[in-house]
């Protein structure tokens, strides 16, 4: 059974895996709030589709290395203790973050730019890969037995509210000067932010460490994992599609979707994207909660099924003409997706041994994400531009709430049992 941190160092577990996580996503996402931008000076085209096209494919290319940063962190985390896996992350965050704000333009260096765009892409992607999940579970086996789906909805929300910085800092950014600016050089400013912020996450993560009293466990070999976990592996992948398409569809996209699309001004549209991220953060917490009380199948099945129902008409409010329309679907579709990313977390930690915690639920969150999350923009970005047809992102939306819906029926119900050792 689980040892259980005391409520102070529970305090401190929550700081620890939600402050790093803050940071970390803040780094990741802003990349994709100015994709345009990068598109513009590092892709450039007569073709307006096809430079946002190579920037999405650069966002989506950082997640190919993320189920590799899962094995690895994942292999750290479970041999070395998680914090260690922690502090490692957030510093390989940082430092690729702070070089893509200095990185000379395509017109400056040539091919060499995107070339490099790509390497540093790649980096953060290895990172992102163990501290999500890394984070999470270093919360979630610390809580009390009743407050584990909450605790891991705590990490999803320090996620998600590290992306809402990242688009606040974009939304203050861009109205602060003119569009031509920001496009040659403005973009820059939230990528060189990240010194400060990778400083300050190192810092929290080095002074917070061993502040739970969990036993060490002695991980298998990695390949011993992969041969004996993969069906789980895939289980776990597969009820998370949701979590992943829903997630760059709504809160990456969305502002991409609004502006290029839509046609309203690239502030109002990240601040309606800051905005549902709030609403989505808020509401993470209390979705984990709820799951405590009734368990975590009926949770996801729940909102998987309102997002297949709503996810049509929510899209078309979107065209809407008062600014207020938009708005007002941005933040019901915040709602519905953090009530099953809310869930998701505690989900995938146990379903895997304590031993494997770490590999197994890194490994499947971050395949599931390379192959459907960070492709998700540059999917919907093609396949507009090739149909024509606007309403490409709730049918994409649609079909991963089925398959979502589908591997939650095969899983079994763990809301009330013991963290498996």
């Amino acid at each position: 059974m689980a040892v259980e941190a005391p409520g102070h160092s529970q305090r401190k577990l929550a700081i620890a895996g939600m402050a790093g996580n803050i940071l970390e996503w803040y780094d990741f996402s802003i990349y994709g709030f100015f994709a345009y931008a990068i598109g513009e000076n590092f892709f450039p085209s007569q073709s307006k589709a096809t430079s946002l096209i190579d920037a999405f494919g650069v966002f989506a290319a950082g997640f190919l290395m993320r189920p590799v940063g899962a094995l690895l962190f994942g292999h750290v985390g479970d041999r070395y203790g998680r914090q260690r896996a922690l502090t490692l992350s957030v510093v390989a965050m940082a430092i690729p973050t702070v070089t893509i704000g200095l990185l000379p333009t395509y017109h400056q260096i040539g091919v060499a730019a995107p070339v490099l765009l790509v390497i540093l892409r790649l980096i953060q992607g290895l990172s992102v890969g163990g501290e999500y999940t890394t984070s999470v579970i270093f919360m979630i086996e610390g809580a009390h037995s009743d407050r584990r789906g909450m605790m891991g909805a705590l990490g999803a929300a320090a996620a998600f509210g590290g992306v809402m910085l990242g688009s606040a800092v974009g939304a203050i950014v861009a109205s602060l000067m003119s569009q031509q600016a920001l496009a040659a050089w403005g973009w820059r400013l939230p990528f060189l932010a990240g010194i400060t912020i990778g400083i300050a996450g190192y810092i929290i993560r080095r002074e917070l460490r061993n502040v739970s009293d969990l036993p060490p466990v002695k991980p298998p070999p990695m390949l011993e994992v992969l041969r004996a976990q993969w069906p789980r592996v895939l289980q776990v992948a597969g009820f998370k599609v949701l979590e992943s398409v829903g997630f760059y569809l709504m809160f990456v996209y969305a502002a991409t979707y609004l502006t290029e699309i839509v046609g309203i001004t690239k502030t109002q549209a990240l601040t309606i994207n800051t905005i549902g991220m709030a609403a989505a953060v808020l509401m993470l917490p209390v979705a984990g909660a709820i799951s405590d009380r009734i368990g975590r199948k009926p949770m996801l099945l729940a909102s998987a099924a309102a997002i297949i129902v709503f996810a049509w008409p929510l899209f078309n409010l979107m065209w809407h003409p008062k600014l207020g329309a938009p708005l007002l679907s941005q933040i019901i579709f915040a709602t519905l997706v953090a009530l099953f990313v809310g869930v998701a977390p505690v989900t995938a930690a146990e379903a895997f041994p304590a031993n494997v915690r770490c590999t197994g639920v890194g490994l499947s969150h971050n395949l599931c994400m390379a192959l459907l999350g960070g492709t998700a923009p540059m999917v919907a970005t093609y396949l507009i531009d090739k149909t024509d047809n606007e309403m490409v992102p709730p049918m994409y939306m649609i079909a991963a709430a089925i398959v979502s819906a589908l591997f939650v029926l095969s899983m079994k119900e763990t809301g009330k049992t013991a963290l498996a050792e």
